[in-house]
Parts: structure tokens; C-alpha cells; sequence
């Protein structure tokens, strides 16, 4: 098989994995969010900060890796407007997801706090908003990069 086709396979299953894993993420954080069980919000952390450096963080430095290299195999120029475009969404994205963990962990921390207690917090609450609103830009942000990659809309020679 052609290194191409396993780079770009490899490329679009990075793609799939920080998409899905993206959504799942957001769709438990949410509905564990909406219960106001205590419980089931610290379980939910917990697992949304174990889902983030098993699937999420190794698909994004994948991501990168293949992508890179498909472009050295295609002759892209790191120069046209389709690869900046796609590096500023990618820093774009990076930059909502790093203040994304971080709040992560403190919602981690604030769960077993609140578990404990029996209430969720009003903290707990304020950072589930800030973590929503850096991840619906991030999300947007994914779709428009997915939509680049397949499209090539600009010029990537």
C-alpha cells in the first residue's frame, strides 16, 4: 500500500477520533451538568479528563504529524492560503482547548467537592459555562478545518 493512502487513512481517523471524542465529551459534560446529581457530575469529570489524554490529546498531535506529512507527500506549499488558514483554525482551536482542560481539571476537583457536600456549586456552575463557551467556538472551529480538508476550497499548492 502507497504511504500516501496509510497517512491520509491514519489523517482522517485522527480526524474521527477528536470529532467523536469532542462531541461525546460535550454531550456528557452536559447532560451530567443538567442532572445536578452530584455524583454523576464527578464521575463524568472524571472521565472527561481520562477521555481528553487518551483520545483527544494522541488524535491531535496525530493529527498534526499526518497532516504534515501528507502535505510533504502532495508538494503543499506551507506558504498558500489553505495551509495558513488551516494552522490559524488548528491555533484557534488550541487555544480554546488548553483553557478547556484546565477548567477540566477544576471541575474535576470542584465534583468531589460537591459530591461530598451533596450540591453542585455556583462555581461548579460559572466554570460549565466557561467551559461551554470556549467549546462552541472550538467545535464550530473543527467543522470549518474538517470542511477544509476534505473541500480545499483555497489554493494549497
Amino acid at each position: 500500500m502507497e504511504p500516501y493512502f496509510i497517512a491520509k487513512f491514519i489523517h482522517i481517523l485522527a480526524a474521527i477520533v477528536v470529532m467523536g471524542t469532542g462531541a461525546g465529551i460535550a454531550f456528557f459534560m452536559f447532560m451530567a451538568n443538567r442532572s445536578n446529581n452530584p455524583q454523576a457530575i464527578y464521575i463524568t469529570t472524571r472521565h472527561v479528563v481520562l477521555g481528553d489524554w487518551f483520545f483527544t490529546t494522541p488524535a491531535v498531535i496525530i493529527q498534526i504529524v499526518s497532516g504534515l506529512y501528507l502535505m510533504h507527500l502532495l508538494g503543499y506549499s506551507f506558504q498558500s492560503p489553505w495551509f495558513l488558514t488551516v494552522a490559524g483554525l488548528f491555533t484557534f482551536i488550541g487555544l480554546c482547548w488548553l483553557p478547556v482542560l484546565k477548567i477540566q481539571y477544576r471541575l474535576r476537583a470542584l465534583a468531589a467537592i460537591d459530591q461530598e457536600q451533596g450540591e453542585v456549586s455556583v462555581e461548579f456552575k460559572h466554570l460549565m459555562r466557561r467551559w461551554t463557551l470556549l467549546g462552541i467556538p472550538a467545535f464550530a472551529a473543527i467543522l470549518i478545518l474538517l470542511a477544509l480538508m476534505v473541500f480545499k476550497p483555497l489554493s494549497v499548492v
